[in-house]
């Protein structure tokens, strides 16, 4: 039951390498006659980046959304806390529209959570002074609406997440 295994070993001086395969060589070998329209379909064509070449890139408005100003806006909006809940007043739904021209001025729709809340009358001159720092911006005018009423629709998730009510 006890059987003996032996390996052999051959110890090898040298090995030759394989012939390395040559592109050109298996065309011109296997199809000699169609090898120059495969090599003709292989280069590249000019035409095939003409259209990509000629078009100009899109400038984006620096005051639409995404452009440097109205973003600038809305991070400033989000420096603005409402006191009595922990949550800036962007993501607490309380900005209903930021409108920014490219002369910079800046209007902002906004609303307070009901009309009898204790900041209603600082929390617009706030937003305004905020606003109007921002570089690039001219002037800030703010649009205190009541209707459609703000509701806890209106915030974010995270805002949502922030007061425990996702």
């Amino acid at each position: 039951m006890n059987e003996e295994r032996k390996i052999e070993v051959e110890e090898v001086t040298s090995v030759e390498a394989p012939p390395k395969a040559r592109v050109e060589a298996a065309l011109v070998d296997a199809h000699a006659e169609k090898s120059a329209s495969v090599t003709e379909s292989f280069e590249r064509k000019r035409d095939y980046l003409e259209g990509f070449l000629a078009q100009k890139p899109v400038v984006e408005s620096a005051s639409g959304p995404g452009g440097a100003l109205y973003e600038g806006v809305v991070e400033a909006l989000k420096d603005i806390y409402d006191p009595e809940i922990p949550v800036n007043i962007y993501d607490l739904g309380l900005i209903y529209g930021v409108d920014v021209t490219d002369e910079g001025h800046a209007t902002v729709t906004m609303t307070l959570t009901t009309p009898h809340c204790p900041v209603a009358e600082s929390m617009p001159g706030e937003v305004e002074l905020r606003v109007s720092t921002v570089p690039g911006i001219a002037t800030a005018d703010v649009n205190l609406v009541w209707d459609p009423p703000w509701d806890p629709a209106k915030m974010t998730d995270e805002a949502r997440l922030e007061l425990g009510m996702l």
